[in-house]
């Protein structure tokens, strides 16, 4: 367990026990992370006896629709005004899995003009922009699920758990670790997965709703970008991936079909830095990924108007497609001690 202060424990216990109306929200573009933390929450508040409504700015990936809840969560795009109003009427605004207010897209502006509501950040990146009174922000935990799982078995020594409170803690550890293959080392991590192995989740299912699940054009789409869309630059030890939005309309891309893209190249021998790039219709946003101790984050705070973690980040370019990869090519020699440390 990753401790929280005893201050931020006793502020949080005094909003929980004066309050009654909570929404959650977190980005755009919700991951596992994301949807699992939010969704935890509401299972957390409803026990609780609070009215909660989780709230997303964006749709998210279709294979995250089986988690428990998902049919609760309003999103801005389908449910604008319903949405309006409850963070108008909110008495508390719990904010999960972002670093910075404007990753919140449009509900931003709806949050700043309830200026009676408490707000409560929890999140586990780094350098979060202080933008709510009550924040509990730490990095260690491998993801904000697990720093919610220990703010709640914090706030009561007798967790309010149950199975699909744990199953949507557990798919937001297990999606932002990438099977807990990075970020993940720390013995606190694999105690709280034994705490939710005792509450009965099956592990073994949730990797099958969320890696095994996925549409046939998906997966020929996955194929092309290998097969026609990866460069390798070994030299720099990098390898990337690009796809047009073409290329994605003709494989009927969905939101989420490009979910693991990016770790593929990480699979070659002697890559040690991927990216991946897609062309959207404002923008090419951008994935990256390492391993050891290349930072990812600070590559893409630098260069890219983004940021994550030490292994895991993305960003977006505001340009062509062919100026982001032509830029990000030129940066690498640079970067070429990190990237070659051994030389």
């Amino acid at each position: 367990m990753f401790y929280i202060g005893k201050e931020i424990i006793a502020k949080v216990k005094s909003v929980l026990d004066q309050n009654s109306r909570f929404v959650i929200l977190t980005h755009t573009n919700p991951d596992g992370d994301a949807l699992g933390s939010i969704l935890a929450l509401y299972f957390f508040l409803k026990a609780l006896g609070k009215e909660a409504t989780p709230i997303t700015p964006t749709p998210y990936a279709g294979f995250l629709k089986w988690l428990p809840g998902h049919s609760r969560v309003l999103k801005y795009h389908y449910h604008k005004e319903k949405i309006q109003s409850a963070i108008e009427q909110a008495e508390v605004i719990c904010i999960l899995d972002l670093n910075d207010p404007g990753r919140l897209g449009e509900l931003w502006p709806l949050v700043e003009m309830n200026t009676g509501a408490s707000r409560i950040l929890i999140d586990h990146h780094p350098d979060p922009e202080h933008f709510c009174p009550i924040e509990i922000s730490d990095i260690r935990p491998s993801s904000t699920a697990e720093l919610l799982f220990d703010l709640m078995r914090q706030l009561y020594p007798e967790p309010l758990m149950n199975q699909d409170l744990a199953t949507c803690i557990y798919a937001g550890m297990m999606t932002d670790t990438g099977c807990f293959s990075f970020n993940s080392s720390r013995p606190q991590t694999f105690q709280t997965v034994a705490k939710l192995l005792e509450s009965g989740i099956d592990k073994d299912q949730i990797f099958n709703m969320i890696y095994n699940n996925f549409s046939e054009s998906r997966m020929k789409l996955m194929g092309y970008a290998l097969d026609q869309k990866m460069k390798v630059l070994a030299s720099y030890r990098t390898a990337y991936i690009s796809l047009t939005a073409k290329e994605m309309e003709r494989y009927n891309f969905k939101i989420g079909d490009s979910e693991g893209f990016v770790n593929m190249p990480l699979n070659i021998s002697g890559i040690h830095f991927a990216a991946l790039f897609l062309e959207k219709d404002k923008h090419i946003k951008i994935s990256f990924r390492s391993k050891g101790y290349f930072s990812v984050n600070e590559f893409s705070a630098r260069h890219f108007n983004g940021g994550g973690h030490l292994n895991a980040a993305g960003g977006e370019w505001h340009g062509t497609l062919d100026e982001a990869v032509s830029y990000f090519e030129s940066l690498l020699p640079g970067y070429n001690n990190e990237l070659n440390p051994d030389d």
